[in-house]
């Protein structure tokens, strides 16, 4: 009798194995999933069943072709349990939703096994403990959402390694102590960051991508300081300013006003302020100044005949925009850029953000009357891919023009790596997409105006782009507003009206060379339209190899530059891949299109001015290539 006994159980186990095992790997670990679920008021979880051959027609669960897993999605259930380490063994997962559960326990290691994953949502559970440092083998990760948890301990500084994060990293309503990592400022800026409501300590960094935050993005942590917050952090004592030696003079700010025996005068942003900035959009120093005004009505009307260097004058020239000077002298401001011309600062005032260069004096001096005709004349130039002139101010010794901030930082940036880029190579699309913009707006600016403007410094640090890659063309006026790539204006040429500018080598940079038609190097010469359409051929061979322009060619084409290099590539036939951007190779069906950029910027960079196309047809030959 104990004989039957033994081989009937022998048998139901046998028979309970091999069943379970007619289900394949991925199906095996949900199993796992659904025994780590202690409450399943809904039932959802009812078709999950041992006797399956595949779990793809299960609720919830989504396959691929070959029977694997890509996907669970179990958001607001009301399931209780937690996730066993079984789930990463899912190789073909990308996404997992759990929120609006009741999940706890620790976050298993072993789901970071799951390198498939591209977004990882267990919001609004009752997850402890630390955030795992594996979660960075996620390398497709793209968005993470572990929001309204008990997760406790320090930020990982690590999740900077995951490059593809761009689009949510949400870790608020947890319970996260310490201080915000530095590194986080490597994130680009395309990724929504949420970390408002945990008990983060110390100073906001004021680097990278941080600086484009709202203040929402840190808000609920009481002992956190900084900008975009409005809690001000404790100076330490060996930063502090020193005592104004005059107690009748104001501490201000952009444009302030400070009273003397003889009135008022304008005074610099950084007075008694000593700030280094490095190597261009390195630096970045948040200020926060309580500026004072007098009583002096200054607003969007303009003097009729001011008294020059002795008070300030704020010109606003689009009706629409709302930025006042008070507004302006209240903000805070920080250094996003400096050059020849001058800095560049963000200003933030409330939910108004807009972009401030201070400009350099150099060796040229303006009247109001010259100053007011030529950037007015700047500020009737607007295109969609022009960045817009707001306002400006005028004092003696101060001068600022406002525009529109663009925030997603430079073309220049965006191809060879820059501070808080972080952006994958940029594709094709985005390329094509940038210099159509570019070329639009350059075509705007020559052809918007009779005497046939010239930009004059067109290079990839004064193209712009948004979140969405728009190109938007900076700098326009500045070579006559400024000493830096221009001879020294006198009061006959004072004009923005003309269609030439006189170059004085002595005073150029390499940022003035490295795009400079060959006529352009003779001392004396003077840079025409023509000359634009060379530098924007060298924008464009720079977008289409990746590679930075060297210096351009020279006249005698000896061989140096990036458009000798492209030129000779093509004159022997050699293989495409010898100069284009490594990360376009793969772009195999864009070929013919890269070829035709290729053959208008060789066109735009003939040493011969004559043969260079107007900007209109070089424009037109872009948009075309779309239609291929």
């Amino acid at each position: 009798m104990m004989n039957v006994v033994v081989v009937v159980i022998l048998s139901f186990f046998t028979f309970s194995i091999s069943v379970i095992f007619s289900l394949n790997s991925d199906g095996v670990s949900l199993l796992a999933l659904k025994s780590a679920i202690s409450n399943d008021p809904s039932e959802f979880l009812s078709s999950w069943s041992e006797l399956d051959s595949s779990a793809c027609h299960w609720n919830g669960i989504t396959c691929d072709e070959n029977q694997k897993v890509t996907s669970i999605s179990l958001s607001s259930k009301n399931l209780s349990g937690y996730i066993p380490s079984e789930i990463g063994a899912l190789s073909s997962l990308s996404i997992i939703s759990l929120s609006y559960n009741n999940f706890s326990k620790p976050i298993p290691i072993h789901l970071f096994n799951a390198t498939s994953l591209h977004s990882l949502d267990l919001s609004n559970n009752a997850f402890t403990g630390f955030l795992p440092q594996q979660i960075t083998s996620l390398i497709n990760l793209k968005h993470l959402d572990l929001s309204a948890n008990f997760l406790n301990g320090s930020l990982p500084k690590e999740l900077t390694h995951l490059t593809l994060l761009t689009g949510t990293l949400n870790l608020s309503y947890n319970r996260f102590t310490g201080q915000l990592p530095a590194s986080y400022g490597k994130f680009p800026v395309t990724l929504s960051l949420d970390l408002r409501h945990n008990n983060l300590t110390g100073k906001i960094p004021s680097i990278g991508s941080l600086l484009n935050q709202g203040p929402t993005a840190f808000s609920g942590n009481p002992f956190l300081c900084g900008f975009p917050l409005e809690t001000p952090c404790a100076e330490p004592e060996a930063q502090k300013l020193p005592p104004n030696p005059n107690p009748n003079e104001e501490e201000v700010g952009f444009v302030g006003k400070r009273k003397s025996g003889n009135g008022s005068m304008v005074v610099s942003l950084l007075s008694g302020v000593s700030v280094v900035i490095g190597v261009m959009f390195v630096s970045v120093l948040v200020l926060r100044r309580k500026w004072k005004l007098d009583e002096d009505k200054i607003g969007k009307e303009k003097l009729e005949k001011p008294e020059e260097g002795q008070k300030g004058k704020y010109v606003v020239l689009d009706e629409g925009f709302g930025m006042e000077l008070e507004d302006l002298l209240r903000a805070s401001a920080y250094v996003v850029g400096k050059s020849r011309s001058g800095i560049v600062y963000k200003v933030v005032a409330g939910a108004t953000v807009v972009a401030v260069r201070r400009l350099s004096e150099g060796d040229v001096t303006w009247k109001f009357k010259e100053f007011e005709t030529e950037v007015e004349a700047i500020g009737r130039v607007q295109h969609p891919n022009v960045v817009r002139l707001r306002a400006y101010y005028y004092a003696s010794d101060e001068k600022l023009l406002v525009t529109d901030f663009i925030r997603n930082g430079t073309l220049h940036n965006a191809l060879h790596g820059g501070l808080g880029n972080n952006l994958p190579p940029m594709s094709w699309a985005a390329r094509l997409k940038i210099a159509q913009g570019t070329a639009r707006g350059l075509m705007h600016i020559h052809e918007c105006n009779p005497r046939k403007y010239v930009h004059g410094n067109i290079n990839s640090t004064k193209i712009l782009l948004d979140d969405d890659l728009q190109a938007y063309i900076s700098g326009f006026g500045l070579t006559r507003l400024v000493s830096g790539c221009s001879k020294a204006i006198n009061s006959s040429t004072k004009k923005l009206s003309t269609s030439q500018i006189i170059i004085s080598p002595q005073n150029s940079t390499s940022s003035c060379t490295m795009y400079m038609a060959p006529e352009g190097r003779v001392p004396g010469s003077k840079f025409t339209q023509k000359s634009d359409i060379y530098s924007f051929g060298m924008v464009l061979l720079e977008i289409l190899t990746g590679q930075l322009t060297d210096g351009g060619s020279e006249v005698e084409d000896d061989g140096k530059g990036l458009e000798s290099l492209v030129r000779k590539v093509f004159r022997q036939e050699r293989p495409l891949s010898e100069i284009i951007d490594p990360a376009l190779l793969n772009e195999v069906h864009a070929k013919k299109q890269v070829v035709a950029a290729f053959h208008i910027a060789l066109n735009c960079t003939e040493l011969d001015p004559e043969l260079r196309p107007r900007m209109r047809t070089v424009s037109d030959n872009l948009d075309r290539i779309k239609l291929q």
